[in-house]
């Protein structure tokens, strides 16, 4: 005789006798950290309808690069834990982003740990996308960078979490060089703060620190195509953005430096430049966007220095302080000055290239990202139709 109990932890031997108990697991607990082995789980052949073993929590999910990452998750066969805050149709679209029952959507607050938890729980990977480009009078720089990335990377930790990342930012510096404003960037220097508060929390933690990122509905590309950035048809920027030098990121090769990070357990610890490969003068860059959006001399494009234009600098202090939500074509003063910091590239730290990624060249891309912008493109003129092709931006020698 033998009778079988499905509410234990392992199926025990049955003892010698006419009597004899198996106990089986048959359900786990929410107090248990980790009930399972998720490697052991695996299924399918590694698409999108299979499960590779990755259950992912992804703060910032609902971000720009956000979006691009939960796809590569999920079209891998990852399972997803979404966190979001606000309202739940603003990440609804994500849903797709892999098969039926793999992802999870929770309300939460970066400053509620309980809530932070109880994402991370069954997580082996947690991913930190979370910025602020400005401060609010709810968050600060410090409040969203460094305590925030703080709690994420203790939680995570203490949940039994395998990998944790965390973006930070290129040029992040404990004093950051001004450019413009006195003590220069307040968010690279929460950003650098960040990442010495991630270190201390999650050893083991990856960090990637992207330059510019540009691709569909970035702050790059369509912060300078936007009206407001400019005084009718002419472009101020500080010394004519001759003496910036940039080295801008297309978004899915910053996702795919992700995914390659995940699969290398050799990454743990380290610290990784997002760049892209080649470097461009800030003012070469802005002619070419505005020559690929025919809008060029003949339109009236014309760029100059903006410290000798008190207007737009009223301009751009008015919009930062009347602002009810997000400023006017995310002009503000804190944004000036990071686009004025030219991308510095330590030779000594690995870049996307080290992690197999093939870099895009952005002659191959911004075309296609700024067809929207197209000038006459609503008043009846075909983006197609025979035009000559702008000539490219000259890279740094």
């Amino acid at each position: 005789m033998a009778a079988v109990i499905f509410t234990g932890a392992q199926l025990l031997k049955q003892q010698g006798g006419f009597i004899g108990i198996a106990y089986v697991r048959a359900a786990n607990y929410s107090t248990e950290s980790k009930a399972y082995n998720l490697s052991a789980l695996k299924r399918g052949t590694g698409g999108r309808s299979s499960f590779n073993g990755i259950v992912a929590t992804v703060f910032g999910c609902g971000g720009f690069i956000g979006r691009y990452v939960c796809n590569r998750l999920g079209k891998t066969g990852s399972q997803l834990i979404l966190p979001y805050r606000g309202d739940p149709y603003d990440v609804m679209r994500l849903k797709v982003c892999g098969d039926l029952g793999q992802v999870y959507f929770h309300p939460f607050d970066l400053r509620d740990e309980e809530s932070i938890e109880k994402v991370c729980r069954y997580s082996n990977v947690v991913i930190n996308l979370i910025g602020r480009d400005w401060e609010t009078r709810n968050f600060s720089f410090d409040d969203v960078h460094v305590k925030g990335a703080r709690l994420l990377a203790k939680v995570a930790k203490r949940s039994g979490v395998e990998r944790f990342i965390h973006l930070s930012a290129l040029n992040a510096e404990e004093r950051p060089e001004a450019v413009i404003l006195k003590g220069g960037s307040k968010f690279l220097a929460s950003k650098w703060r960040g990442e010495q508060a991630v270190m201390e929390e999650f050893p083991e933690a990856t960090i990637f620190r992207p330059a510019d990122v540009y691709g569909q509905e970035d702050r790059f590309l369509k912060y300078y195509a936007h009206i407001w950035r400019r005084q009718a048809t002419y472009l101020p920027l500080w010394k004519k953005g001759e003496e910036t030098i940039k080295q801008p990121v297309f978004v899915s090769d910053l996702a795919s430096g992700i995914m390659a990070a995940l699969k290398d357990s050799d990454t743990a610890g380290k610290v990784y430049q997002a760049v892209g490969p080649k470097q461009y003068y800030l003012s070469e860059l802005v002619d070419w966007f505005y020559r690929v959006m025919r809008k060029d001399k003949d339109w009236g494009y014309y760029r100059y220095d903006m410290r000798y234009d008190p207007f737009f600098q009223m301009r751009i202090t008015l919009t930062e302080k009347l602002r009810v939500g997000f400023p006017i074509g995310n002009l503000h003063w804190e944004r000036v000055e990071r686009e004025h910091v030219t991308d510095v590239v330590h030779s000594e730290v690995p870049t996307l290239e080290d992690l197999g990624v093939a870099l895009t060249h952005m002659e191959d891309q911004v075309p296609w990202e700024l067809k929207p912008y197209t000038y006459g493109l609503y008043q009846g003129i075909d983006v197609e139709e025979p035009y000559s092709t702008p000539a490219p931006p000259t890279p740094v020698a």
